[in-house]
């Protein structure tokens, strides 16, 4: 997956340094040093993600790679991830293909406790019970990163593109349709935008939204 976002460059004792703005632990299944590359100034650099606390992690890059980059702006990042999917299409009857519905109208599901938001955006998009979601994700309450969430999607054959936007408060043009993250504590809850309403499972149909709280999303191909 590639992950698209807004950061600063800083100078540390280590080297230069990119924070990133997203938990890797709850979007990937990596742990430790992570090898990565990241398009900077429209240049490819190949890096390392290392470890701060609590998934938190920054971009290490080299010195020769920052030459001539402006220390004092933020710069856009793009982030590519080899490997940071769970598989779970490898015996899924759907494909991007053929998948398990056209999306061309979106019911609210509202989740039966805390902590099943990922499913039941999910089960929203692929019209199933957030039973069958939790049956193929394959984890319970508060469990749903959105690398499972993604990989549920390739299950069901749900196309998105593989850039996840971070916004972070940023003013933001929503696609169509995507899965919305916003910051819920150390948690992230997630949310449906579609056709210019908006699928909370806690709230129910929303007509308008706070940009304010979306930490980012990921568009829904429909």
């Amino acid at each position: 997956m590639r992950y698209f976002f807004e950061s600063r460059i800083e100078k540390k004792e280590k080297g230069y340094m990119i924070p990133i703005p997203f938990n890797v632990w709850e979007v990937c299944k990596l742990r430790d040093v992570i090898q990565a590359d990241v398009v900077l100034d429209n240049k490819i650099i190949d890096c390392e993600l290392l470890p701060v606390e609590k998934g938190n992690y920054e971009i290490h890059i080299e010195d020769d790679d920052v030459l001539n980059a402006d220390l004092t702006d933020p710069h856009k990042i793009l982030l590519h991830i080899n490997g940071s999917l769970i598989r779970m299409d490898q015996n899924s009857p759907y494909s991007f293909e053929n998948p398990i519905r056209k999306i061309d109208s979106m019911e609210v599901i509202r989740q039966p406790q805390d902590g099943l938001c990922g499913q039941a955006c999910v089960a929203m998009l692929a019209g199933v019970t957030i039973a069958e979601v939790i049956s193929v994700m394959d984890c319970r309450e508060w469990q749903a990163t959105m690398g499972r969430v993604i990989s549920a999607l390739n299950y069901y054959g749900i196309d998105h593109t593989d850039i996840i936007n971070y916004t972070e408060g940023r003013d933001a043009v929503l696609p169509k349709c995507c899965i919305m993250m916003e910051r819920m504590g150390r948690f992230c809850h997630y949310l449906v935008h579609f056709d210019g309403k908006f699928y909370d499972s806690n709230l129910g149909v929303l007509e308008e939204y706070d940009m304010s709280k979306l930490l980012g999303y990921l568009e829904i191909k429909c």
